[in-house]
């Protein structure tokens, strides 16, 4: 069951709107390209929460050149002695870009808080510095969306525990993931502190029920097209020209490169 009382969303149900929620993000990425817009969407929650899950079904068909990702790594030394969100600050799209935050600039009220990474000077700074900062990005022209997944503590152990078990997705779970177990209250309170100084008017918070995941990707992607002013571009038409005729061009013979060896052919039906 998911967190707001509703059944799983039936597969089959969720792809065929998935799939027509995606060919609207493709108008929204010609769009923001051809009006210049600079579009920036937060994704944050709990480990396991559905993050990354709802970034590859809002990315799968945009152009990267267009809709990128930033997820970045732990800060480095020099990092660490500039301006906080100086790092953050130069992924931020230029006209006619996307760019999905996988974690934020709000890893400070968040993991940095509840782990001491941070001095408690520099949360409380962050928190009163952070709506001014997302309020110069808004009044600088940028579409600014903000969204927190929010998965329940058994939901969130199920899918550790499916972690664990996969061999394939091993490594999505670190000391980190599971030290969360441990202070889930924790985390609970830094994100109810955070929500208290940063869910503001201009850039408000837009919460997502993660339990059911199928449920989660569809009502945040349906709700970020509700939230943007887009509307369909015109392509160019294209036409593939007529193939030439031959003009005497010969292949090198084939022993003369080297080929990957044909390992569809020994497989069985």
């Amino acid at each position: 069951m998911a967190a707001d009382g509703g059944k799983r969303l039936p597969k089959k149900l969720y792809e065929k709107e998935l799939l027509r929620l995606q060919s609207e993000l493709v108008k929204v990425q010609e769009w923001v390209r051809a009006e210049g817009v600079r579009l920036v969407v937060l994704f944050e929650g709990r480990d396991a929460a559905g993050k990354g899950g709802a970034i590859k079904r809002v990315t799968e068909y945009l152009n990267p050149r267009v809709a990128r990702i930033a997820a970045l790594p732990v800060p480095t030394e020099r990092q660490r002695g500039q301006w906080y969100f100086q790092r953050y600050v130069e992924q931020l799209p230029a006209a006619g870009e996307i760019v999905l935050f996988d974690r934020s600039w709000y890893n400070r009220a968040g993991v940095e808080k509840v782990m001491g990474f941070c001095t408690p000077e520099e949360y409380w700074q962050f928190l009163h510095q952070a709506p001014t900062f997302e309020r110069m990005l808004i009044e600088a022209g940028i579409e600014l969306r903000k969204y927190w997944f929010s998965v329940s503590d058994t939901e969130q152990e199920r899918r550790f525990q499916d972690r664990l078990e996969d061999p394939m997705r091993r490594w999505k779970l670190s000391p980190m993931d599971t030290e969360s177990i441990s202070r889930w209250e924790e985390y609970s309170r830094a994100k109810d502190e955070m929500f208290v100084y940063t869910d503001v008017p201009g850039s408000p918070w837009h919460v997502v029920e993660s339990d059911d995941k199928r449920r989660a990707r569809i009502n945040m992607i349906a709700h970020l097209l509700s939230t943007l002013p887009y509307h369909e571009v015109t392509m160019p038409p294209v036409e593939l020209p007529p193939r030439p005729k031959a003009r005497g061009y010969q292949r090198p013979p084939r022993d003369l490169q080297k080929y990957v060896p044909d390992h569809a052919a020994k497989l069985k039906k």
